[in-house]
């Protein structure tokens, strides 16, 4: 999509050194170093928490002690559907 080459960097950092002079250049690499390591370190941050949710997530859906959803309110826990002549034992053939 968007591509940098190294000729393309090469010339924005000599029109920056023409720009800023060999004076300023410096103190503001070092501030955009700072500024990309803090975004690196948050961008880590964020996906260890994700990860961390996920796998609490994961053990409390799909664990062996997964918790079953209740039954419905208009049938108690164990019923069966009543039986009905459309629904009745097939006989055998």
């Amino acid at each position: 999509m968007f591509e940098v080459g190294f000729t393309e960097i090469i010339l924005i950092l000599g029109i920056a050194l023409l720009v800023l002079g060999p004076e300023k250049l410096p103190k503001l690499a070092n501030q955009v170093g700072r500024w990309a390591g803090r975004a690196r370190a948050m961008a880590r941050q964020l996906r260890q928490q994700l990860d961390e949710e996920v796998e609490v997530i994961s053990k409390d859906d799909f664990g062996p002690g997964a918790r079953r959803p209740p039954p419905p309110a208009d049938k108690p826990a164990g019923a069966t559907p009543p039986d009905d002549e459309s629904t009745g034992p097939t006989p055998p053939p």
